[in-house]
């Protein structure tokens, strides 16, 4: 089975996006298939294995995967869809529904590096620079992308900020109903960016598991039949769009995958899938095979993937979010088993961190490499210093680190911390009696 015909989701040409003429490459995938068991579906618009309930994932087919050259990949547009010949949906620029999110800064962080240590260079990865200054905008991109090659006329989402920004950005620009589903205590920043777009916002009085079950059961009524749920009945496609992140990351090192990478985690799909970017790029002959190591970090106040690790569990058990790294504040995380397994895998490990430790993160960043991160980057590098003071990540070897969003939106941790240096009449006397000139 294949996708139908593109439905009533209207896109000027390419969904906002400038068209790239040239070739249409061919889609190299195949279907979907069942990370449980294995079972094989059509590209339909669908999470869970009719066999075993278990997730669904794209499979792709290798050889066509082997056909794509660097060449091609740096000859596409300034975007993620540069990606396009390794991507599920968007061959056809026409098709695509889209912010142009991608080739974001990869900085290189040498004054954080000497700080700790770490001699074999270290990146940070900034996708604070997204149209909506988050990762997420990836992975909008190819769900919305997908969801109107399946006929979907709405879009909609459970989100702990981030992807709410992005789900109601792609609406607006496409002009579509939109529906976002956000916890009522986030923080202020997502709540207004989501807002803004004039698009319906939905605050529920619980946590984001809370959401996410409401939405799967909107998701099954006739109300919302013709919606697609971007991290639901789509999340296929959509999870792949995180695939583009390890992608740049390779690119941007000249073609070369890093040794060690320390990613965030809250359902732990972004780390499977930039752990599944490298295996790709590595099998279709892009980059040369060699080893990498995948850590993941999590915050104290939500650490169901850490625990797990550190018991050595296969599975792994709920937890009730808190704490202020509300973006990764999800305790059932769909993708923590898969998480673990890559982790494992690569030989790496899982760190967690406080609310002290991840205010003090993101002021080390600021201080170090002028990149401003929200929580969630705070607790990738808090996480990223105690894995060299415990001797699990290597100082030797070339390591990046992953900032997902902009700080602006998580304000309220660093407020009580942070402001004026001095404080002075308008006056030389009262500057020179508080020391900044002699």
């Amino acid at each position: 089975m294949t996708m139908t015909a593109p439905g009533s989701i209207q896109a000027d040409s390419s969904g906002g996006l400038p068209t790239h003429p040239g070739p249409v490459p061919p889609c190299p995938a195949r279907g979907l298939v069942c990370r449980n068991c294995g079972a094989t579906f059509g590209l339909i618009a669908e999470h869970a294995c009719a066999e075993c309930f278990g997730p669904l994932e794209v499979d792709y087919d290798y050889d066509l995967l082997k056909a794509v050259t660097r060449e091609q990949i740096e000859a596409g547009p300034q975007n993620i869809w540069r990606y396009v010949a390794l991507l599920p949906v968007g061959q056809d620029p026409a098709d695509r529904v889209s912010l142009d999110p991608g080739l974001t800064p990869l900085v290189r962080a040498d004054r954080l590096a000497e700080e700790l240590g770490i001699t074999g260079g270290l990146w940070v990865k900034d996708d604070s620079a997204n149209p909506t200054h988050s990762f997420k905008d990836r992975v909008v991109s190819l769900a919305a992308t997908a969801a109107k090659r399946l006929g979907y006329r709405k879009i909609a989402a459970a989100s702990t900020g981030n992807l709410a920004n992005s789900v109601a950005a792609h609406a607006a620009r496409v002009g579509i109903p939109s529906f976002v589903f956000i916890p009522s205590d986030l923080e202020p920043g997502k709540v207004v960016q989501s807002a803004v777009y004039g698009q319906t916002l939905v605050a529920v009085d619980g946590s984001y598991d809370d959401v996410n079950r409401l939405t799967s059961e909107l998701a099954e009524t006739d109300e919302f039949e013709d919606t697609a749920f971007v991290n639901q009945n789509v999340r296929p496609y959509y999870a792949e769009g995180s695939k583009t992140m390890g992608y740049e990351i390779a690119e941007q090192l000249g073609w070369r995958i890093p040794a060690q990478v320390v990613i965030p985690m809250a359902s732990g799909s972004l780390l499977t899938k930039v752990d599944k970017a490298f295996r790709e790029l590595t099998a279709a002959g892009i980059v040369e095979a060699t080893e990498w190591t995948i850590f993941g970090a999590q915050s104290a106040g939500c650490d169901p993937i850490a625990t797990a690790f550190e018991q050595g569990w296969d599975v792994v058990r709920p937890v009730k979010p808190s704490g202020i790294a509300k973006s990764l504040n999800i305790g059932n995380p769909a993708d923590g088993p898969y998480a673990l397994d890559a982790i494992r895998r690569t030989g790496g490990s899982v760190g967690r961190v406080g609310d002290d430790e991840i205010v003090q993160g993101i002021r080390d960043l600021a201080r170090t490499t002028g990149v401003f991160a929200e929580t969630a980057g705070g607790v990738t590098v808090a996480v990223l210093r105690q894995l060299v003071a415990d001797g699990r990540l290597d100082p030797a070897k070339e390591t990046v680190v992953l900032n997902t969003g902009e700080g602006l939106k998580t304000l309220d941790p660093l407020e009580p911390v942070v402001g004026p240096t001095h404080r002075v009449e308008p006056s030389l006397r009262s500057v020179r009696a508080a020391g900044l000139i002699g």
